[in-house]
């Protein structure tokens, strides 16, 4: 219960949270979907070769690999922000427009990570035998939840309009790590072009946020994960 004459703060509070819920549940998502796809292609031969040593899908399941990756490392990150959002004002300001940048690109990305786990399965995967079928299934819920696409949008554009502080905070944290890094670099200075123009900005509001969550993933799996793997 939050205090007389402040539901709807206590209330954006509460979708903060399960927002943040999301972002984690579709990292675990995405690692079972991976999980069964490595399982399945490391016990199926198919043209004399198991399919997991097979170098076309030796290629997907690593796509799959790093984008479960992303995926959790960005969840932990933003744990790490509301672990001490109470204590540190940056990590405050960090958690968030992170949340809806996260929670947006993460729902986005389950499904497509679903399909080509099914497809590293084959006909199984499809069939309601097959966990995939329920996972395929399930894939878009969470996008639905606590604001679809455009309200997520909307509410970072919200966050960079009302509260400059907290979005500068999570800038400043990739500056940190563009300043050795070309890629990144040349990505936020794209971000920021398009920022710079208000009368546009709520129409490149999802280019926005999808560059905004892969430069988040960048930055973190350059920072924990091995050289050639954020590339």
């Amino acid at each position: 219960m939050g205090d007389e004459g402040r539901g709807i703060p206590t209330i954006i509070e509460m979708a903060h949270l399960t927002r943040f819920d999301i972002v984690v549940a579709n990292a675990g998502f995405m690692r079972a979907l991976l999980n069964e796809a490595i399982h399945h292609t490391d016990h199926r031969d198919a043209f004399g070769l198991r399919l997991a040593r097979q170098p076309l899908m030796q290629n997907v399941l690593a796509d799959l690999a790093i984008e479960t990756e992303a995926a959790m490392l960005v969840a932990f990150r933003l744990a790490r922000a509301f672990d001490r959002r109470a204590s540190d004002p940056t990590e405050a300001g960090i958690a968030r427009p992170l949340t809806p940048i996260a929670k947006y690109w993460s729902c986005k990305r389950v499904p497509a990570v679903a399909v080509e786990a099914m497809k590293c399965l084959g006909g199984a995967g499809y069939v309601e035998e097959s966990p995939l079928a329920r996972f395929y299934r399930e894939a878009p819920l969470n996008s639905i939840w606590e604001g679809s696409g455009n309200v997520i949008c909307l509410d970072v554009l919200r966050t960079m309009q009302r509260e400059p502080d907290a979005f500068a905070a999570l800038m400043t944290m990739l500056d940190a790590r563009a300043n050795a890094d070309p890629r990144l670099s040349q990505t936020l200075r794209v971000i920021r072009d398009l920022l710079a123009d208000p009368g546009t900005l709520e129409w490149h509001a999802r280019v926005v946020v999808e560059r905004l969550a892969c430069a988040v993933q960048y930055a973190l799996l350059s920072e924990h994960a091995a050289n050639p793997t954020p590339q």
